[in-house]
């Protein structure tokens, strides 16, 4: 009762605020139904139904309109109907589709569903570039809930996440709405200007859901969806599925349309699976129904993931286009569960336009200024898919919400309430002020007590203080950041300055400076926590250390679109530092420490000359087709898997107080990462570098080739490390040529092999070259399974390394945890 009374209230407010034909569509049995499209006849004009299967179509003109009502699984309807008057309601009754095989004609030498998609995939070119260029306007709306939160992980409350949850443990966490007008040119042009934003919750928010993420277009052969997922009409569908026909049916226009079941041969290849509409003769989707897990999709918090698509056909221009798709999911981690959906809806195309690639610039999404401000007035006119009671709710009281929590009073009463110190405060608090969006506080990190010989056990504390401006498109910090080594008993500290300008051209200016001890290797090859294990447990002390005490200043911004721009400058004196401690777990395992000196590690001398040196450092960071997103206050950029990135750079030391220690190097970087169709994701890295002037320069200054002795990685992929090379192995001075090639299959071989396939493993290889002038070049092969585990917890991976320097040199067993 109370539902149906939100909705007649909510009719009688939307008749105020445009004209419209409003009405319920139910089955049979007066069951609402959602999802259903409602279209002016022959044009591209119309609405969708919402879960509550209420509709409304802004029309303006009193006049007679020819509706038509699809819906797959039900007879399209046809209403002509005369406008005297707005609102006119009109509720529709829909009938269930015989799907039937009484008029297939069965060839016992060949499955009939075969023979569809054969005649499907051999028109899947021609129907791809029916559509050379369109202008469409494009709706979407993004719903994710909760239904199931825990109320603690890992002994933390969970909360009710700001108000999202009610006392059940559901709860709606994401509502969204967007309207844009979108062009598109064959084959891969695609832009969109949004003209109205909206997100529960947020005045100021801008929605993420854009017609850029929901371009899943099937007649390609594979669509990106997570992973690369073939289409069941690809060119190579046959290796991938099996079909089935369930039926014929006619639609209103007289065209046979077969409904043909989508069966994956093998469970986790990346594909769909439900069913796909394909009208006879002209061989194009009707529609389709497609599901999909997320191993399938490489997807691990999803659990199933579903894709509705719908088409109507214009007489003009001959083209079945997409009027409507959905995609709804399923969720579950952490102990969350939860579920959603996004709905898209196309109108008002404008087909086969006079579009060049010259109306296409990097700029594919642009928010219009005030986007994010239009009201609800706006809103009742142009949203082509009704709210349901459940959005409608959220929005009213996420709005109140806002209005409460931006007040100065209740600011105040947080503040009070967070500020109040505490006795488990005491390894770390943060004081703030809401208003003036200022933080400030301490953390002492248990998780950062470490071990090296150099300092022994070492403990952190780190004080910070921010301030916000303009949405936080502009802030200030301040941090300290200090470091006691227990056996040599120092304290040394650092801090740093850093003011972001905007979130444009992402400006930063940052000063820094302070006492620290550093690697060797600025790239920190070994983590802190895993020298510590290996020198605690296996007296292997593979961190090498010097102090460095300094004062630095560091500019960087984007000067234009895909050109970013780094500069720094320090001065530095740099000290040896020697072990001091020989503690172990293991003390009678008669085996010594190696020394501090990367050079010797059987010498205790110092490996460099106490000095102070100047340092400058220049590069530019080049993202060629770079694409990116517009908003009012900022810019986000994206990256393009067509061309590689390049990195140029030069440094030099000067006025070092060894003239021997001063050099000049420059140094370039070119790094890509891309799918190849269903054949996985291929990655390289290459480096290539000189030294000037450098015959004695420190050794800190070399070029140093990142290393693993540990025989485990926490690299997600292998393409800036040698997993069987020492940490300063092949360290250099002179000219160098780094390179790494890693190849995922993501499933294309080991899910082909029976019983195999069904752990979902990856095959990995790789290949990595080194060359300096002073040594043979160094090579490394690999080959690995990843995204080992159970279920939705893959986090290994496992990879023998067999390197030649020369010659065989050696082998390994490479251990990878991913854990993020």
């Amino acid at each position: 009762m109370t539902k149906n009374l939100l909705n007649l209230l909510f009719i009688a407010f939307s008749t105020f605020a445009s004209a419209q034909i409003i009405g319920t569509v139910t089955d049979q049995k007066n069951e609402p139904l959602p999802f259903v499209n409602i279209l002016v006849e022959n044009t591209y004009k119309g609405t969708t139904s919402n879960n509550d299967g209420y509709y409304e179509l802004n029309v303006t003109d009193l006049k007679t309109y020819n509706l038509v009502y699809t819906f797959l699984g039900y007879k399209t309807v046809k209403k002509q109907v005369q406008i005297d008057t707005f609102p006119f309601e009109l509720n529709i009754t829909l009938e269930e589709e015989s799907v039937s095989l009484d008029e297939v004609v069965v060839n016992s030498e060949e499955n009939p569903a075969d023979a569809i998609i054969r005649e499907a995939i051999a028109k899947r070119k021609e129907n791809l570039e029916k559509i050379n260029s369109f202008k469409a306007d494009f709706y979407s709306r993004g719903l994710i809930k909760i239904v199931d939160a825990p109320e603690k992980i890992l002994g933390q409350d969970v909360g009710d996440l700001g108000g999202n949850l009610d006392s059940t443990r559901t709860g709606i966490i994401y509502l969204s709405e967007t309207i844009s007008k979108i062009q598109y040119l064959r084959p891969d042009k695609l832009k969109e200007k949004i003209t109205a934003s909206k997100v529960s919750g947020d005045s100021n928010g801008f929605s993420f859901n854009n017609a850029i993420d929901v371009d899943y277009n099937f007649y390609n052969n594979t669509i990106p969806f997570g992973n690369e997922i073939i289409s069941p009409i690809a060119n190579n569908a046959f290796g991938y599925y099996r079909y089935k026909l369930e039926g014929v049916f006619y639609d209103e226009r007289g065209n046979l349309i077969n409904k043909i079941n989508v069966i994956p041969r093998r469970e986790n290849d990346p594909v769909f699976s439900g069913s796909i509409y394909i009208v006879e003769d002209q061989w194009t989707i009707y529609a389709l129904e497609l599901d999909i897990t997320g191993a399938q999709a490489r997807i691990p918090a999803a659990d199933i993931l579903s894709l509705k698509q719908t088409f109507s056909y214009s007489e003009e221009n001959n083209i079945w286009a997409l009027i409507s798709q959905s995609l709804d999911f399923k969720y579950g981690l952490f102990g969350f569960k939860g579920d959603g959906r996004f709905t898209a809806v196309y109108s008002n195309y404008e087909f086969n336009q006079p579009l060049t690639k010259k109306d296409f610039g990097r700029e594919i999404v642009a928010f219009e200024n005030e986007a994010n401000k239009k009201d609800s007035l706006f809103w009742n006119k142009i949203r082509p898919v009704p709210l349901t009671v459940e959005e409608r709710t959220d929005y009213i009281k996420k709005d109140s919400i806002q209005l409460v929590k931006e007040s100065k009073p209740y600011l105040d009463s947080i503040d009070a309430v967070r500020n109040k110190f505490k006795l488990g405060d005491i390894l770390g608090y943060t004081y703030q002020d809401s208003q003036k969006d200022i933080r400030l506080g301490f953390d002492i990190p248990i998780t950062d007590v470490k071990f090296n010989t150099v300092q022994g056990y070492t403990a952190k504390a780190n004080v910070f203080f921010t301030k916000d401006y303009d949405d936080f498109n502009r802030y200030f910090s301040a941090n300290a950041n200090l470091e006691y080594g227990f056996s040599d008993d120092r304290l040394r500290a650092t801090g740093a300055l850093t003011y972001k300008f905007n979130d444009t051209s992402r400006r930063f200016l940052t000063l820094s400076g302070g006492v620290q001890v550093q690697q060797f290797n600025s790239a920190n090859p070994i983590n802190a926590l895993e020298n510590s294990i290996a020198t605690l447990f296996f007296e292997e002390n593979y961190m090498k250390l010097y102090e460095r005490r300094f004062v630095q200043l560091n500019y960087s911004e984007e000067l234009f679109n895909g050109f970013r721009f780094y500069s720094g400058i320090s001065y530095e004196n740099r000290s040896a530092l020697f072990n001091t401690t020989d503690q172990t777990f293991y003390p009678k395992r008669n085996k010594e420490y190696t020394s501090n000196n990367p050079l010797d590690p059987t010498s205790a001398s110092a490996p460099f000359e106490n000095h102070n040196i100047v340092k400058v450092n220049v590069s530019a960071r080049i993202n060629f087709d770079q694409d990116y997103l517009s908003y009012p206050d900022r810019k986000v950029n994206l990256f393009s898997e067509k061309y590689p990135t390049l990195v140029l750079g030069y440094e030099k030391g000067l006025g070092a107080t060894n003239s021997n220690y001063n050099f000049d190097q420059i140094k370039a970087r070119l790094t890509q990462s891309f799918n190849i169709a269903d054949k996985g994701r291929f990655r390289y890295n290459l480096r290539v570098g000189k030294f000037f002037n450098a015959d004695d320069i420190a050794f800190m200054d070399f070029q140093h080739f990142n290393g693993n002795q540990i025989n485990v990685s926490q690299r997600g992929n292998y393409t800036d490390v040698f997993n069987n090379l020492g940490y300063y192995d092949l360290s250099t001075n002179d000219s160098y040529l780094e390179m790494h090639a890693e190849h995922d299959f993501n499933g294309f071989i080991l899910g082909k092999i029976p019983l195999l396939n069904k752990l979902n493993f990856n095959l990995v290889v790789g290949a990595h070259s080194l060359s300096t002038p002073n040594h043979k070049p160094y090579q490394e092969f690999t080959v690995g399974l990843d995204n080992i585990g159970w279920g939705k917890w893959r986090f290994l991976r496992v990879d023998y390394v067999r390197s030649y320097l020369g010659g065989f040199q050696g082998d390994a067993i490479l251990f990878g945890l991913k854990f993020f």
